[in-house]
């Protein structure tokens, strides 16, 4: 099994939708809590739903079982605690959540991307629940578009 994982952030429209289509991505997961502000550009729901069909042949769904609890984003993106804190509390927020059990493994099938905004995957949530999955299931890499 693989898991992709990509952010938009940083990205032209073009080379976001461009990587994806080089990866032969065929599904991408939203793992974002708020998949509508205006922030976005290319990346809110609706029109990300269309160019991803239109453009890489690709199906989206929103996943918001793999999104951090807003409390610990406003308290990491506040300073008020630090990215150590941050990944040890969204680890046991996916344990709580048993999100290994409530996914289906089938999703991956076909190459499946995750979606958030940060630019690199190193401080992001996507990383940490690939690599929660993975761990969980016993099985697969992550490639980080």
């Amino acid at each position: 099994m693989e898991i992709y994982t990509i952010g938009f952030t940083q990205k032209s429209a073009a080379d976001f939708f461009g990587l994806l289509r080089r990866a032969g991505i065929k599904r991408l997961l939203d793992v974002r809590r708020n998949n509508t502000s205006q922030l976005a550009a290319f990346t809110k729901s609706a029109d990300l739903k269309y160019f991803l069909a239109e453009l890489c042949g690709a199906e989206y769904l929103h996943l918001p079982l793999l999104s951090p609890p807003a409390a610990l984003l406003t308290g990491y993106r506040k300073k008020q605690i630090s990215w150590d804190q941050y990944e040890e509390q969204f680890l046991a927020a996916l344990a709580e959540r048993q999100v290994e059990e409530k996914i289906d493994r089938r999703l991956f099938a076909a190459p499946t991307v995750l979606l958030c905004s940060e630019p690199a995957a190193d401080h992001c949530h996507r990383r940490l629940a690939a690599e929660y999955l993975l761990r969980k299931w016993g099985e697969g890499r992550i490639i980080h578009l």
